[in-house]
């Protein structure tokens, strides 16, 4: 069986054939990271939701018109990824662009499920499209949440706030006392390049692509890497071996507590969901010894109010004062 939808995009072919390769754009609508080789047997690796990746090969490529590639689910029993097809053509039509996408290979059950994605996500497409897609609620709480389904959402919180950070923010303080915007930036992009290394991964890092970009592709390859390995064990880090639960606990807190810090800088708003930080948390506190503090890694835990939410909560343990 097979999926079948046509829908209008209000913007030009050239512009829609970016909105489903690019993985800065797939990003603003479909998914929290993506790794795209956009060739004839290249191939893509989408983290659609936390825990969920989809996985493929492009067999057709015509810019501007058409695209084809593989389909199937990382770790997904009877759909895994090369077992199917997706099929997307562009045509210009008045005031926009026609796009049709035909999936196909699928069983009756499987394209009853891949209907309610595609149909949730071709909307978000064309409200991409039209002004901003926004939050993806389908991204927003994890179930079941553990140390990588937390990681890609706290992941896709981080680059919803980097997505507004611009040079002109660089020298702006932000609640590390040791770091402005730009050392912060620094900071982190160093952290996940180290991060990918220790796992296996072979990040490069972008210096001059905006903060976003830069970060992203980071973040991906090492989340990928972590994808693959679990969390069983030890990871030689080079200055030392440390479990790969605690490991994932301090990339936790590099993406989730730095989209606090970046938030506060810029004067943004951060919404996080109550069972990523409530989680985060629980990582912090098995993460964050006396001895960790005491080397100057982490300040003293700074008190809060009776009402704080519970992302304050986890600044607060990590020794941010919530009053910033």
């Amino acid at each position: 069986m097979s999926f079948d939808k046509t829908i209008h995009l209000p913007v030009t072919v050239d512009e829609a054939f970016a909105l489903i390769t690019q993985p800065e754009r797939l990003r603003r609508w479909q998914t929290v990271a993506a790794r795209v080789d956009l060739r004839v047997g290249g191939e893509y690796r989408w983290t659609v939701t936390p825990g969920h990746h989809a996985a493929g090969v492009f067999q057709e490529i015509e810019p501007g018109k058409r695209v084809v590639f593989t389909w199937g689910w990382e770790g997904g029993g009877d759909l895994p990824p090369g077992a199917s097809t997706v099929t997307i053509t562009l045509e210009p039509e008045a005031a926009g662009t026609s796009l049709r996408m035909v999936h196909e290979g699928l069983t009756e059950e499987q394209a009853a499920s891949h209907a309610m994605g595609w149909n949730h996500y071709l909307e978000r497409l064309v409200d991409e499209a039209s002004s901003a897609a926004g939050r993806d609620d389908w991204a927003w709480a994890p179930d079941p949440i553990d140390h990588l389904t937390s990681a890609d959402a706290s992941l896709a919180i981080l680059l919803g706030v980097l997505r507004n950070v611009t040079a002109d923010d660089a020298d702006k303080a932000t609640p590390c006392a040791d770091f402005n915007v730009a050392g912060l930036l620094e900071h982190l992009a160093g952290s996940l390049l180290n991060i990918g290394r220790a796992l296996g991964a072979e990040p490069v890092d972008r210096k001059d692509a905006a903060p976003e970009v830069r970060i992203a592709e980071l973040a991906q390859p090492a989340l990928e890497a972590f994808a693959r390995r679990g969390v069983e064990g030890a990871v030689d880090m080079g200055f030392a071996e440390l479990p790969a639960t605690t490991l994932a606990g301090i990339l936790n807190l590099e993406l989730l507590v730095h989209a606090w810090d970046f938030a506060k800088a810029t004067d943004q708003q951060v919404a996080v969901s109550d069972v990523v930080s409530d989680y985060v948390t629980e990582l912090a506190r098995q993460t964050i010894s006396e001895q960790v503090r005491a080397n100057g890694s982490f300040a003293p835990e700074q008190p809060t109010s009776e009402t704080a939410g519970s992302l304050e909560r986890l600044v607060a343990f990590t020794g941010r004062s919530v009053t910033l």
